[in-house]
Protein backbone atom coordinates (compact mmCIF):
# COMPACT_ATOMS: atom_id res chain seq x y z
CA UNK A 1 0.00 0.00 0.00
CA UNK A 2 1.05 3.60 -1.20
CA UNK A 3 0.90 6.19 1.70
CA UNK A 4 0.84 10.06 1.34
CA UNK A 5 1.82 11.62 4.66
CA UNK A 6 1.67 15.59 5.16
CA UNK A 7 0.92 17.80 8.17
CA UNK A 8 -0.14 21.22 9.66
CA UNK A 9 -2.45 22.44 6.74
CA UNK A 10 -2.99 25.28 9.47
CA UNK A 11 -6.73 25.56 7.56
CA UNK A 12 -5.44 27.02 4.20
CA UNK A 13 -7.45 25.98 1.29
CA UNK A 14 -4.85 26.72 -1.08
CA UNK A 15 -2.02 24.25 0.05
CA UNK A 16 -5.06 21.99 1.37
CA UNK A 17 -5.92 21.73 -2.90
CA UNK A 18 -2.57 21.77 -3.77
CA UNK A 19 -2.18 18.48 -1.06
CA UNK A 20 -4.86 17.05 -2.24
CA UNK A 21 -3.81 17.26 -5.89
CA UNK A 22 -0.36 15.85 -5.03
CA UNK A 23 -2.30 13.00 -3.34
CA UNK A 24 -4.40 12.22 -6.93
CA UNK A 25 -0.83 12.65 -8.72
CA UNK A 26 0.85 10.14 -6.48
CA UNK A 27 -1.66 7.55 -6.29
CA UNK A 28 -1.45 6.75 -2.94
CA UNK A 29 -4.13 4.75 -1.13
CA UNK A 30 -4.06 6.19 2.08
CA UNK A 31 -3.33 9.91 3.10
CA UNK A 32 -2.18 10.54 6.58
CA UNK A 33 -2.57 13.95 8.57
CA UNK A 34 -0.35 14.59 11.37
CA UNK A 35 -2.82 17.34 12.51
CA UNK A 36 -3.02 20.71 12.94
CA UNK A 37 -5.83 20.65 9.98
CA UNK A 38 -8.00 23.63 10.76
CA UNK A 39 -6.85 26.35 12.51
CA UNK A 40 -3.44 28.55 12.58
CA UNK A 41 -3.00 28.75 15.90
CA UNK A 42 -1.95 32.19 18.21
CA UNK A 43 2.04 31.62 17.16
CA UNK A 44 1.80 31.27 13.35
CA UNK A 45 0.86 33.93 11.14
CA UNK A 46 -2.49 33.36 8.71
CA UNK A 47 -1.30 30.86 5.95
CA UNK A 48 -2.41 31.61 2.43
CA UNK A 49 -6.02 31.54 1.78
CA UNK A 50 -6.91 30.86 5.18
CA UNK A 51 -10.57 29.39 5.02
CA UNK A 52 -11.03 26.72 7.34
CA UNK A 53 -15.01 25.80 6.01
CA UNK A 54 -13.68 25.13 2.26
CA UNK A 55 -10.64 22.55 4.08
CA UNK A 56 -13.49 21.07 5.90
CA UNK A 57 -15.50 20.59 2.58
CA UNK A 58 -11.84 19.28 0.82
CA UNK A 59 -11.23 17.01 3.65
CA UNK A 60 -14.66 15.59 4.36
CA UNK A 61 -14.68 14.73 0.76
CA UNK A 62 -11.71 12.11 1.37
CA UNK A 63 -13.16 11.33 4.77
CA UNK A 64 -12.89 7.01 3.67
CA UNK A 65 -9.27 7.78 2.29
CA UNK A 66 -7.65 9.89 5.40
CA UNK A 67 -6.13 8.47 8.89
CA UNK A 68 -5.67 11.30 11.08
CA UNK A 69 -3.72 12.09 14.57
CA UNK A 70 -4.70 15.33 16.47
CA UNK A 71 -2.14 17.98 16.76
CA UNK A 72 -1.96 21.11 19.32
CA UNK A 73 -4.74 23.24 17.00
CA UNK A 74 -7.18 20.60 16.95
CA UNK A 75 -10.03 20.75 19.48
CA UNK A 76 -13.59 19.01 19.67
CA UNK A 77 -15.15 21.87 17.99
CA UNK A 78 -13.07 20.95 14.78
CA UNK A 79 -14.11 17.29 15.39
CA UNK A 80 -18.19 18.19 15.24
CA UNK A 81 -17.55 19.75 11.67
CA UNK A 82 -15.10 16.85 9.48
CA UNK A 83 -16.86 13.35 9.26
CA UNK A 84 -13.88 11.53 9.84
CA UNK A 85 -11.87 11.07 13.29
CA UNK A 86 -9.14 13.71 14.22
CA UNK A 87 -8.65 13.40 17.77
CA UNK A 88 -6.50 10.26 18.37
CA UNK A 89 -3.05 11.13 19.79
CA UNK A 90 -1.26 8.85 17.54
CA UNK A 91 -2.11 5.72 15.45
CA UNK A 92 0.87 2.79 14.63
CA UNK A 93 1.32 1.15 11.38
CA UNK A 94 3.50 -1.73 10.60
CA UNK A 95 6.23 -0.93 8.44
CA UNK A 96 8.37 -4.19 8.23
CA UNK A 97 9.38 -5.67 10.76
CA UNK A 98 9.08 -2.46 13.30
CA UNK A 99 6.46 0.43 14.37
CA UNK A 100 5.46 3.42 12.72
CA UNK A 101 3.98 5.25 15.90
CA UNK A 102 2.36 8.33 14.20
CA UNK A 103 1.78 11.20 16.23
CA UNK A 104 1.67 15.42 15.82
CA UNK A 105 4.72 15.90 18.02
CA UNK A 106 3.64 18.25 20.66
CA UNK A 107 2.65 15.25 23.45
CA UNK A 108 5.47 12.77 22.24
CA UNK A 109 8.22 13.82 19.93
CA UNK A 110 12.08 13.63 19.20
CA UNK A 111 12.99 14.77 22.64
CA UNK A 112 9.89 12.97 24.25
CA UNK A 113 9.69 9.85 22.26
CA UNK A 114 7.15 7.48 23.33
CA UNK A 115 8.45 3.79 24.66
CA UNK A 116 9.77 2.50 21.07
CA UNK A 117 11.56 -0.98 20.39
CA UNK A 118 14.68 -1.02 18.95
CA UNK A 119 14.27 0.23 14.97
CA UNK A 120 10.84 1.82 15.19
CA UNK A 121 9.90 4.79 13.54
CA UNK A 122 8.78 7.68 15.46
CA UNK A 123 7.33 10.29 12.35
CA UNK A 124 5.64 13.97 13.96
CA UNK A 125 4.66 17.04 12.24
CA UNK A 126 4.55 20.02 14.53
CA UNK A 127 7.40 21.39 13.72
CA UNK A 128 6.81 22.38 10.48
CA UNK A 129 10.32 21.50 9.42
CA UNK A 130 11.61 18.09 7.46
CA UNK A 131 13.40 15.64 8.86
CA UNK A 132 15.12 12.15 8.85
CA UNK A 133 17.61 11.61 11.90
CA UNK A 134 18.39 8.57 13.67
CA UNK A 135 19.00 8.96 17.52
CA UNK A 136 20.04 4.99 17.85
CA UNK A 137 17.30 2.67 19.06
CA UNK A 138 14.14 4.63 16.46
CA UNK A 139 14.45 7.20 13.87
CA UNK A 140 12.51 10.59 13.94
CA UNK A 141 10.83 11.40 10.82
CA UNK A 142 8.77 14.59 10.08
CA UNK A 143 7.41 15.71 6.81
CA UNK A 144 7.59 19.32 7.17
CA UNK A 145 4.77 21.73 6.58
CA UNK A 146 2.06 22.07 3.54
CA UNK A 147 1.19 25.52 4.40
CA UNK A 148 3.55 27.14 7.11
CA UNK A 149 7.28 25.55 6.45
CA UNK A 150 9.69 26.88 9.10
CA UNK A 151 13.73 27.32 8.89
CA UNK A 152 13.71 27.89 5.30
CA UNK A 153 12.29 24.61 4.75
CA UNK A 154 10.02 24.36 1.33
CA UNK A 155 6.36 23.05 1.84
CA UNK A 156 6.39 19.20 1.92
CA UNK A 157 4.89 15.63 1.94
CA UNK A 158 6.14 12.46 1.85
CA UNK A 159 5.20 9.11 0.56
CA UNK A 160 5.48 5.62 2.30
CA UNK A 161 5.56 2.70 -0.07
CA UNK A 162 7.32 -1.05 0.50
CA UNK A 163 9.40 0.65 3.42
CA UNK A 164 10.65 3.46 1.76
CA UNK A 165 10.12 6.93 2.57
CA UNK A 166 10.26 10.01 0.13
CA UNK A 167 10.05 13.47 1.14
CA UNK A 168 8.55 15.93 -1.79
CA UNK A 169 8.31 19.13 -2.20
CA UNK A 170 4.25 20.47 -2.22
CA UNK A 171 5.02 22.69 -5.38
CA UNK A 172 5.77 20.14 -8.07
CA UNK A 173 6.36 17.06 -6.18
CA UNK A 174 9.48 16.85 -6.54
CA UNK A 175 11.40 14.60 -4.41
CA UNK A 176 14.30 16.16 -2.06
CA UNK A 177 14.84 13.20 0.41
CA UNK A 178 14.51 9.16 0.84
CA UNK A 179 14.92 6.88 4.02
CA UNK A 180 14.67 3.01 3.10
CA UNK A 181 13.38 1.28 6.87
Amino acid sequence: MKWMIASDIHGSARFCRQMLDRFQEEGAQRLLLLGDLLYHGPRNDLPAEYDPRTVITLLNAQRCRLLCVRGNCDAQVDQMVLSFPILADYTAIPVGCHLLYACHGHLAGEESPPPLAEGDLLLCGHTHVPACRDHGNFIYLNPGSVSLPKEGSCRSYMTLEDGLFIWKQLDDGKEYQRYKA
